[in-house]
């Protein structure tokens, strides 16, 4: 693959480090303009939009909580105003909490829901219109290995994550007539930055105690943006409604 999204626009949602800042950089190499939202971190957006751009490549920032409608409408319309359209959405925004469930509040638990299930409906909702006169829209939405598998002390992620994988799949069906495919990307045992700024757990979780990969070691995240890579582009426009595993086999239960 070598500029294969040239004049495409992505919008990644969650992007200020990370997975979602290595998704931003994969596609801007790929030849895409990125919107890098962040919630509030607005040095942690700008430092990955100032690195695609010293790249060579075109990004702008839109500081905005997934969870809320009118924000998300505000990064779709950095895109469109900004670079003309939008063509490839990653909804990457998350929240990653470990809590019992016996002392798990529902304020706890609709945050959590909040951010990464009802934030994908938001920003898809709002992107609609821009993907569906793309022509070759895509959108990529990223799940985790615990919302297939089930893990302890995380009730509300696995919850969302699973709704995730059940959302992209009737996407799927609902816009395929409009020539956009959707698909989930589901990480697993990824070496990312823990603790203030980067997760709201300082440590590796907890459910990793009883996982191993068969490949014998932790994934990076630029491995995972090499998967949204290839279901944004040319070559994966016949692949929709799948749920890709980047996690070294530790889904199969080593």
């Amino acid at each position: 693959m070598d500029r294969e999204l040239e004049g495409r626009v992505a919008l990644v949602t969650g992007a200020g480090r990370n997975i979602g800042a290595a998704i931003a950089r994969d596609l801007a190499a790929a030849g895409a303009a990125i919107v890098v939202n962040a919630r509030s971190n607005a040095a942690e957006a700008d430092a990955v939009a100032a690195a695609i751009r010293a790249a060579g490549g075109r990004a702008a920032t839109a500081l905005g909580d997934v969870a809320d409608p009118a924000a998300a409408a505000a990064m779709v319309r950095v895109a469109t105003e900004t670079f003309g359209r939008l063509d490839i959405l990653v909804n990457n925004a998350a929240i990653r909490r470990e809590i019992p469930f016996a002392e798990m509040d529902f304020a706890a638990w609709r945050d959590v829901l909040g951010v990464c299930l009802d934030g994908a409906f938001h920003v898809t909702k709002a992107a609609l219109d821009a993907l569906r006169a793309s022509g070759h829209g895509a959108i990529i939405n990223i799940g985790g290995l615990t919302g297939h598998t089930g893990a302890p002390h995380r009730a509300h992620v696995v919850t969302a994550k699973a709704g995730l994988a059940g959302f992209t799949r009737a996407l799927a069906h609902d816009l395929a007539g409009d020539g956009i495919t959707v698909n989930l990307v589901a990480p697993g045992m990824i070496d990312t930055a823990r603790g203030p700024g980067g997760s709201a757990t300082p440590h590796a979780p907890g459910h990793r105690a009883g996982r191993r990969t068969l490949v014998g070691r932790e994934g990076t995240s630029e491995e995972v943006a090499s998967a949204v890579r290839f279901l944004a582009g040319p070559a994966a426009r016949y692949v929709t409604g799948q749920s890709i595993h980047v996690n070294g086999g530790a889904y199969l239960g080593g």
